[in-house]
């Protein structure tokens, strides 16, 4: 498919399709007249990649997948690995982010108490 439809596909424009192909994280065939012609595949993979940049992992660790995947199976161990850290750091992310809501809510019942004294 050619760009158009695949940004439309991804929901990105075709300048971050042409910028994740400079930076090796997508290889879309080129077609006679050398125009890009994409995948079916390639729809998964950008979703994953976007998945992967909204958990906040680094651009780097990213290019390094998309690396470890075009070699093939043979990187499986190592992909993993790195899908493995990534899901600890997010981890220790989410814990952090909840203990912040909870404050927040402390805090914001405290208000509420001192509403309701205030208006006895």
């Amino acid at each position: 498919m050619r760009i158009r439809h695949f940004s439309r596909r991804t929901g990105l424009t075709a300048h971050t399709l042409r910028y994740y192909e400079k930076l090796g994280l997508l290889l879309p065939d080129r077609n006679s007249s050398g125009h890009r012609d994409y995948r079916e595949a390639d729809v998964e993979w950008v979703a994953f990649i976007v998945r992967l940049k909204e958990t906040d992992m680094p651009l780097s660790d990213i290019q390094r997948y998309a690396a470890l995947r075009s070699q093939g199976n043979t990187t499986v161990n190592e992909r993993r690995a790195l899908l493995a850290h990534h899901a600890e750091r997010l981890e220790q992310r989410l814990a952090e982010q909840h203990l912040h809501l909870d404050r927040l809510k402390a805090k914001m019942a405290y208000y509420d108490s001192e509403l309701i004294k205030n208006s006895a």
